[in-house]
């Protein structure tokens, strides 16, 4: 596959809150300095691919301006780590009459999601940008997510191993200021470890648990027009539960 030139085309969008470089959290290594890319189809797929993908240069210019990005103004519904997209390009199906953005940070990911999106004829409503959930300041401005969907991240179940939990306080906190009063913050996992940590971190938090399901599939989730991820078929399979936390903002 031919090495792409130049970079691709960043948005321009009046109304968006843009981060100098020095300010971001998190910064892509330049492309050339990838050993090989061309091994990688999915990283140039990534650049080349158009909307519904946004590289992580394209996506900080939409920072504080999604409606612009989106053409409407309409609830923003973020993913964070949507893995090969089942969930997410099904949500965005589902849900037409809203914005929905995924964060995923593989190359390969990105690009199985948009093939999805594309399938489902959801790139009016839908896009799914390369970037780090640690970062999320360098996208969004404060109270600018809607409702922020995170399914099965990974549990780190050994104590020792706990500060690496996507689901932590500091993370806690940043989403807190990026989410808007009465926004709600919807898990799903398979690890009652997780449900535990947030359930502990959420104290002395602007976080209010209103729903909890411990069998989701069984049950469904606490939340109307939810969709089936790809782990839950796998855990129905083998007979083990998934957890499902339902939280508001306040």
């Amino acid at each position: 596959m031919a090495t792409p030139t130049g970079s691709p085309t960043i948005p321009k969008h009046p109304r968006a809150q843009v981060l100098p470089e020095s300010q971001r959290l998190w910064n892509e290594i330049p492309y050339g300095d990838y050993i090989d890319p061309d091994h990688n189809p999915y990283l140039n797929l990534h650049r080349s691919w158009g909307r519904p993908v946004l590289t992580s240069t394209q996506a900080p210019a939409c920072r504080g301006a999604w409606d612009q990005e989106f053409g409407r103004k309409a609830p923003l519904n973020v993913e964070i780590g949507t893995g090969n997209g089942f969930f997410f390009s099904g949500m965005a199906e589902s849900h037409p009459e809203q914005n929905w953005l995924g964060i995923e940070i593989r190359f390969k990911r990105v690009i199985l999601t948009a093939k999805k999106l594309r399938a489902e004829c959801t790139e009016s409503n839908s896009r799914i940008c390369r970037y780090d959930a640690s970062a999320l300041s360098d996208l969004f401005t404060p109270g600018e997510i809607d409702t922020l969907y995170i399914n099965h991240p990974d549990p780190w179940d050994k104590e020792r191993w706990a500060k690496n939990r996507l689901l932590g306080p500091e993370f806690l906190d940043k989403i807190a200021i990026l989410m808007a009063p009465g926004a709600e913050l919807r898990i799903k996992t398979d690890h009652l470890v997780n449900v535990d940590a947030v359930l502990e971190h959420i104290a002395g938090r602007p976080f209010e648990l209103t729903a909890r399901c411990d069998d989701v599939n069984g049950k469904g989730a606490p939340w109307a027009g939810d969709v089936v991820t790809n782990y839950q078929r796998k855990f129905l399979v083998k007979g083990l539960p998934v957890y499902a936390l339902r939280l508001r903002r306040s």
